[in-house]
């Protein structure tokens, strides 16, 4: 039976990477500093405990035998979250010091496994090249020279470099890709650190109707949204493969801010308006851009965005 350690199993990707690593029949061992929110993990074993700590790395990647390996570890473990959190610049130092020693732990624990994933971000494409909402450029080798829109594009940025350095010096088996604004159910929907499509939902769900609802920025700067089920596959079919990477995750479905609100109030079925305020937005433009993964892996995503985004809204409505 293949074995493996998913960092980062108390979050929202990471969760659902344990479901499905178990579902392939893998013994899971998941680290973090909690437990998921929305439901029980279905790791073999959970260990709740700081990945900045490198005695808890070494506990984390330890098996019963000593000289045994994991197959595969999964670094989803960072500090992070929506616009509200990532472009503040109240939590840049957080951000980029604390992803960076969970970073160097694992990968001087490098003997302890025998291939590793490293969840990059579309954060790290430059924002002179995001300028226009109708026409973003995010192919993969679009990132340099290198302008990210904030300090954890940057952490993310150097992070690749940092995996891939040591891929090519200590002899890793690294897969990198780059999310582009996974979202699903069980992620975080309140509270600052939630996702536009979560937010969104929220909003929509909380009024009735004839209510307004607050939208930050124009509305008009565009985003594309990847379901979770959908984003796993992605990152499996990587494994699997022989490409290390970079390469995006994400769907080429683009929509404007306003059109995803429009697109939830539809599903809602109520009578809403819609202001616009200020508010941390990012770039004007981003999406993901598959040329390179279907290339490379011969995948993409197929799921239309409505339905994801229906799953949020009723799943949401239901915490409500």
């Amino acid at each position: 039976m293949k074995k493996a350690l998913v960092c980062g199993a108390g979050g929202f990707i990471g969760s659902h990477l344990v479901k499905r690593l178990k579902k392939e029949g893998y013994w899971v061992r998941g680290i973090d500093l909690k437990f998921p929110e929305f439901s029980d993990t279905k790791a073999d074993h959970f260990i709740q405990g700081d990945l900045r700590d490198l005695s808890v790395c070494k506990t984390a990647l330890t098996l019963d035998s000593l000289s045994e390996q994991f197959d595969e570890v999964y670094q989803l473990a960072a500090q992070m979250g929506g616009a509200g959190f990532v472009f503040t610049g109240e939590n840049d130092a957080d951000i980029m010091h604390d992803s960076t020693m969970i970073h160097l732990n694992i990968l001087n624990l490098n003997k302890k496994y025998k291939k590793i994933f490293f969840s990059g971000s579309a954060c790290c494409y430059p924002e002179y090249n995001q300028t226009d909402p109708d026409n973003p450029n995010c192919s993969e080798d679009s990132a340099y020279p290198a302008q990210c829109d904030s300090e954890y594009g940057w952490e993310k940025l150097y992070a690749e470099r940092l995996y891939f350095a040591f891929m090519r010096n200590k002899g890793i088996d690294v897969k990198v890709a780059r999310f582009h604004n996974i979202m699903g159910i069980e992620g975080t929907w309140q509270g600052g650190r939630e996702k536009a499509p979560a937010a969104i939902c929220r909003k929509v769900g909380m009024a009735k109707d004839g209510d307004t609802i607050e939208i930050w920025g124009s509305g008009k700067q565009t985003r594309s949204f990847l379901y979770i089920d959908e984003c796993l596959d992605g990152v499996r079919t990587l494994m699997k493969s022989d490409f290390s990477g970079p390469v995006n995750i994400g769907s080429e479905e683009m929509i404007s801010i306003d059109n995803l609100t429009l697109m939830a109030i539809g599903i809602s079925k109520k009578k809403l308006y819609v202001t616009h305020i200020d508010g941390p937005v990012g770039v004007n433009g981003r999406n993901s851009d598959n040329t390179l993964c279907k290339k490379e892996l011969s995948w993409e995503p197929k799921q239309p965005l409505v339905v994801g985004i229906t799953k949020i809204y009723n799943w949401i409505c239901d915490q409500l």
